[in-house]
């Protein structure tokens, strides 16, 4: 049990007082928060009233009653932001805010940032960016529901179609970063059978390809593949076949980006 004495809190007054907690309820650990009543333990004697109280076990019989545990409250998360660069891999953020701070010894508040890998297709002048050949770059299927599917004349976009690949390899690190915009990586198996989407804006309107889909090459050939959101996490693959919409389930459902 910890010792506590009899003192003036930081404003100067003297907390110590007969009665429970009524009105008494103090932030963190004060050593001054006390009164003379019953305590939880059915102890007659020095109580307090502190967050503190909750860890040393020495909180008056009504310390729950009279300072309720307030838990943190958060706004919804904001919209996704814009990449953080153009025309390159980059990252791309969402924030919330605090609505009520926790007290009480009240759950405490989780992150209020979350960063996740994207791309953009135009550049600050509103120029598209060239698209250089190279290794597919893929993020998980929750990000084509942010995309547009008609143009600014509210014309639809073309749907796109469907890539399936047989998973040959990756690397180990696909499982070792477990933030949320990167828990899709870790169903990236060898093995499976993973369905990719291609669809505008990653599709190129001049070919109706994407970059690394594996549309020039035989089945036989080796592609290669990158996780959006960490770098680290890549492989290889083979081309099954085209299709025109993903079957595979939810957590082998990718699409370029």
């Amino acid at each position: 049990m910890r010792k506590r004495k009899r003192e003036r809190g930081e404003s100067g007054r003297v907390l110590y007082m007969n009665g429970g907690c009524s009105g008494k309820c103090c932030r963190g650990r004060d050593m001054s928060c006390l009164t003379t009543d019953w305590r939880m333990d059915r102890v007659y004697g020095t109580c307090y009233c502190d967050e503190g109280c909750v860890r040393t076990k020495d909180c008056c019989f009504d310390y729950f009653t009279e300072c309720p545990a307030r838990d943190c409250a958060v706004s919804d998360w904001s919209f996704w932001s814009g990449c953080a660069k153009p025309c390159q891999l980059s990252v791309r953020v969402r924030v919330r805010h605090i609505e009520q701070q926790p007290g009480n010894s009240g759950q405490p508040c989780p992150s209020l940032e979350e960063r996740a890998g994207c791309r953009e297709y135009r550049n600050h002048q509103g120029r598209h960016c060239g698209l250089n050949s190279g290794p597919a770059f893929i993020t998980s299927m929750a990000f084509a529901k942010g995309r547009p599917k008609h143009d600014s004349y509210g014309n639809p976009l073309n749907p796109g179609f469907c890539v399936e690949f047989k998973l040959e390899s990756r690397t180990p690190h696909c499982t070792v970063e477990n933030q949320p915009h990167t828990l899709w990586m870790r169903y990236i198996t060898e093995g499976f059978r993973v369905c990719v989407a291609c669809e505008p804006p990653a599709m190129r309107n001049n070919t109706s390809s994407c970059q690394g889909d594996g549309q020039e090459s035989d089945k036989a050939a080796v592609l290669h593949w990158q996780a959006v959101g960490n770098p680290q996490c890549s492989g290889t693959w083979r081309k099954i076949q085209k299709t025109q919409q993903c079957t595979c389930p939810p957590q082998h459902s990718f699409v370029f980006i």
